[in-house]
């Protein structure tokens, strides 16, 4: 290096610690939601929770702001904010604080549905009354009433839906565009999960986070006998049902990709990519018994079993037996499923309130061992 080069001074940067995620489903976003909430813990961060015994923000309701415990109280002085909710950007704006740094997920709508129709097989009126999903998507019509709204959602633009949108507009090129626009503005950034490490780096450097900050056990993902394979017409058939994700997804998958080579370029991704997966792998090893995730029968700690949904298999993970207390406490952090986690930061937070009932054993019943 020359002399000059070394006299700049790299501009150093800040963790940023007012983060709004909007949790879509079936997008990965149980795993960026587990980030986010060992971040918040790391930091010491208030995170915006849902009131009494919920474990969402009001969802399927559009989202308003006293659907977080305590807002009457804290006001606008939470963190972080990425539980379950339907967009709702003015309401969420009393909640958070001016300069929150907003993102979101998306994942392309045809692995997308198919997964939902496993997962959601038993609620959704639509899912429940066909054989699979192949015989859902021959005639959607024939199975979809948009009248049973609420458990309807799951079959169709659910995306669409998550983002405060009404998931069975039609699909007008003038009313698709400026919804996209408003995405645009009121989010600062997108990612894609069938690009989920890319997305942890591009995030990692948006927010000025640690690798360490976006390393990740993969959770409440399904085992592999529970995917139903798509027919190349009912992949067709999907870009047109659900067209309005299948529009958003297009779009912002573009624009991931364009971030991306403006501010890291693909070089640099690549590299953090690999070192990103080499210190999941040290972390796998460290932390678990099996090499990876084990099916629900097979998950030993009884505080550490996701919730189970539909036809799906939710997977889970064992830890070794003989950890130290304090790699022990981390990882039981990178494995505990959304609504332990949620409940754990619940009763942390709000000491006083009636704990959340979660039906199965917390991995700390008090709390002083925190």
């Amino acid at each position: 290096k020359s002399h000059e080069e070394l006299l700049i001074p790299p501009v150093p940067c800040h963790a940023k610690t007012n983060v709004m995620f909007l949790k879509t489903h079936k997008t990965a976003s149980s795993t960026v939601l587990n980030i986010m909430f060992r971040f918040a813990e790391r930091y010491n961060l208030t995170v915006a929770l849902p009131a009494d015994q919920l474990f969402h923000l009001g969802y399927p309701r559009t989202f308003v702001a006293h659907f977080v415990e305590g807002f009457e109280a804290i006001g606008q002085n939470y963190n972080i904010m990425c539980n379950h909710l339907r967009f709702n950007p003015l309401e969420v704006k009393k909640v958070m604080a001016a300069n929150t740094f907003y993102f979101s997920i998306l994942r392309n709508p045809i692995p997308l549905l198919e997964s939902s129709y496993i997962y959601y097989k038993n609620n959704v009126p639509a899912f429940r009354s066909s054989k699979n999903v192949n015989e859902f998507l021959a005639s959607p019509t024939k199975f979809y009433h948009p009248a049973d709204y609420r458990e309807s959602i799951y079959a169709r633009n659910i995306m669409w839906f998550d983002f405060g949108y009404d998931n069975n507009a039609e699909d007008d090129t003038k009313y698709t565009q400026a919804v996209l626009e408003e995405i645009e503005q009121n989010f600062h950034l997108i990612l894609i999960a069938d690009y989920f490490d890319e997305s942890m780096i591009l995030l990692k450097h948006a927010l000025c986070w640690d690798l360490d900050d976006v390393i990740y056990f993969k959770l409440n993902s399904r085992s592999q006998d529970t995917v139903q394979t798509l027919t190349p017409e009912s992949e067709e058939q999907i870009k047109e049902w659900c067209s309005l994700d299948w529009k958003l997804y297009l779009h912002f998958n573009q624009s991931f990709w364009r971030r991306i080579e403006e501010t890291i370029g693909l070089e640099v991704l690549e590299k953090e990519v690999d070192h990103l997966r080499t210190r999941q792998k040290e972390l796998m090893e460290t932390c678990l018994s099996e090499p990876e995730a084990v099916r629900k029968d097979d998950i030993r700690n009884r505080a550490l079993l996701p919730f189970q949904s539909g036809a799906a298999n939710i997977l889970g993970y064992n830890l070794k037996q003989d950890l130290d207390n304090r790699t022990l406490r981390s990882c039981q952090k990178m494995v505990m499923p959304e609504l332990q986690y949620t409940s754990y930061l619940y009763t942390v937070q709000h000491p006083h309130k009636k704990r959340k009932e979660l039906g199965l054993p917390l991995l700390w019943t008090s709390l002083q061992e925190k």
